[in-house]
C-alpha cells in the first residue's frame, strides 16, 4: 500500500536575478525538443528532407503556444484578459488550454501543407504519433507546478499539494492523463513502425484524437474545476470542449476506413 504523498516541491528549478528556470518551461521545451526526435526518425525513414522539418516544428511550435494561450483566454476567463489586455503577453504566469492547442495545430498544419504542397491527412497522422507524449510532459509540467489537480480522495497515491494550501489528499490528475497520454504514444509509435493503418489517411489523427480526449473527458470527472463558472455545470468546460473532438475522431476513423476500401 501506498502512502499519501506531501508535494511539496519548488516549481522554480534555480534564479539568475530576476530569470528563474521552471520544470514547467523546461518540460515544455523538452516536449518539443522529443517530437523533435521522433519526426527526425519519421522524416530520414520516409526519406524527407530535414529542412521541411524544421519547417514544420516551427509551424508546430507557434501553432501550440498561441493556441493554447488563445484557448485558454477566450473558453475560461474571456472577461478577465480582454479588461487586462496585458496579460494575455504573460504566458509564464500560466493559463494555457490543450483544447486551444489542438485548434492552433490544426491550422498550424494547414498552412505548412499548403506551403510544401503536402496532403494535410499525411501531415495530421504522423504530428499525431507526437502529441501524446509532448501532451504527457506538460501535464508533468502542471505537477511540478501544484496545478490542475483533482477533488479530494482517500486513495493511497493521493497527492498533498502544500505550496498550494492543500492539507488533504487530492487526485494527481496530472499524472492520470500524462500515463493516459504515454499509452496512446506507444498505442501509435508501435502501430506506425509495424505498418498498421499508417497508409489510410487520416486513420492516425482520428484515433488519436479520439483516444485523447476520451481518456481527458474521463479524468475530467475527478478533476477540480478550473474557472468558478464551472463549479454549477454537470459537464465542466473541458468535458464539453472535448466532445467535438471525440465525436470529430471517430467519423474522421470511420472516412478514412471507408475511403481506403473504396
Amino acid at each position: 500500500m501506498l502512502g499519501f504523498i506531501n508535494w511539496d516541491v519548488n516549481p522554480v528549478i534555480f534564479e539568475i536575478g530576476p530569470l528563474a528556470i521552471r520544470y514547467y518551461g523546461l518540460l515544455f521545451a523538452f516536449a518539443f525538443y522529443a517530437a523533435y526526435l521522433i519526426f527526425l526518425r519519421i522524416f530520414k525513414q520516409e526519406k524527407i528532407s530535414l529542412e521541411v522539418l524544421d519547417s514544420l516544428t516551427f509551424y508546430m511550435i507557434i501553432g501550440v503556444v498561441v493556441g493554447a494561450r488563445l484557448g485558454h483566454i477566450l473558453f475560461y476567463e474571456p472577461a478577465y484578459y480582454f479588461s487586462h489586455p496585458l496579460e494575455i503577453l504573460k504566458v509564464w504566469h500560466g493559463g494555457l488550454a490543450s483544447h486551444g492547442a489542438s485548434i492552433g495545430i490544426l491550422i498550424a498544419l494547414y498552412m505548412f501543407s499548403r506551403k510544401h504542397k503536402r496532403s494535410y491527412l499525411w501531415v495530421l497522422d504522423r504530428i499525431a504519433i507526437v502529441v501524446p507524449l509532448s501532451g504527457a510532459f506538460i501535464r508533468l509540467g502542471n505537477l511540478m507546478n501544484s496545478e490542475i489537480y483533482g477533488g479530494v480522495t482517500e486513495m493511497p497515491w493521493g497527492f498533498i499539494f502544500v505550496r498550494d494550501g492543500g492539507t488533504v489528499p487530492m487526485h494527481p490528475t496530472q499524472l492520470y492523463e500524462a500515463i493516459c497520454y504515454l499509452a496512446i504514444f506507444g498505442l501509435l509509435w508501435w502501430m506506425y513502425n509495424t505498418g498498421r493503418k499508417i497508409n489510410v489517411p487520416g486513420y492516425f489523427i482520428g484515433l488519436m484524437v479520439t483516444l485523447l480526449f476520451t481518456s481527458r473527458f474521463l479524468v475530467e470527472f475527478v478533476k477540480n474545476v478550473q474557472v468558478d463558472f464551472e463549479s454549477t455545470m454537470y459537464l465542466n468546460m473541458g468535458q464539453l470542449l472535448s466532445i467535438p473532438f471525440i465525436v470529430g475522431g471517430l467519423l474522421t476513423m470511420w472516412w478514412s476506413v471507408k475511403h481506403a476500401k473504396a
